[in-house]
C-alpha cells in the first residue's frame, strides 16, 4: 500500500485492557475504489498490449479529408457539442452521422460497442468515439475489454476523444 491508497483490510483485532489500546492484525490487504481500478486497469493494459492491440503496425491511416465523419458519444453530453462546434467553424464540409450511446454506467459498454459497430456499417470514413472528462471511475466504460476489442476490429479507422488531456483510457490506446 501507498500514502493515500484505500484499502480493506480484514483480519482480528486484539484489545490491551490495561491502556485500552486495539491492535488490528491484518492477513488480507486488498485496493478498493480508485487503487482496484488502476489495478484491473494496468492489468487489462498489459495483457492487451502483449497481444500486440496497441502496436502501430495494426493501426489503420486516417484520412487527410474525410467526407463522412461517424461520431459514437452521448447525444446530450457537451462532447458533442464541442465536436460538432469545431467542425461547423473549422471542417464545415463534413458530414456527420451521430452513433448514439451512453458513454458511463454499468450498460454503457455493450451500448458503446453496439454503437460501433452500427457505425461501421455507415458510409463513413472515420469514426470518434468520444466522451467529456472525468474521474476514473466515469471513464470507466472505456477500459472495458469488450470495447477495446471492438474498436481493433472496426474496419474504419477509430480516433480516441475521450476525457481530458491528463485522462487516459485503454480506448485511447487502442484507437488508432
Amino acid at each position: 500500500p501507498r500514502d493515500g491508497m484505500q484499502c480493506l483490510a480484514s483480519g482480528r483485532i486484539t484489545v490491551y485492557e490495561r491502556s485500552g489500546q486495539y491492535q488490528l492484525i491484518v492477513e488480507r490487504l486488498a485496493p478498493v475504489g480508485a487503487g482496484a481500478l488502476q489495478a484491473t486497469f494496468e492489468a487489462l493494459k498489459r495483457r492487451l498490449a502483449a497481444e500486440g492491440l496497441f502496436d502501430v503496425e495494426r493501426k489503420q491511416p486516417l484520412p487527410a479529408y474525410p467526407r463522412t465523419i461517424g461520431i459514437v458519444t452521448s447525444p446530450t453530453g457537451a462532447a458533442l457539442r464541442d465536436i460538432l462546434n469545431v467542425l461547423r467553424r473549422r471542417y464545415p464540409m463534413a458530414q456527420v452521422i451521430l452513433a448514439p450511446t451512453q458513454v458511463q454506467g454499468e450498460t454503457a459498454p455493450s451500448q458503446i460497442i453496439a454503437a460501433l459497430q452500427a457505425i461501421a456499417l455507415q458510409p463513413v470514413d472515420v469514426i470518434i468515439l468520444a466522451r467529456g472528462g472525468g474521474s476514473l471511475e466515469d471513464l470507466w466504460a472505456f477500459n472495458d475489454e469488450g470495447v477495446a476489442r471492438a474498436i481493433a476490429a472496426c474496419p474504419i479507422p477509430v480516433v480516441s476523444g475521450v476525457g481530458h488531456e491528463v485522462d487516459f483510457t485503454i480506448a485511447d490506446f487502442v484507437a488508432d
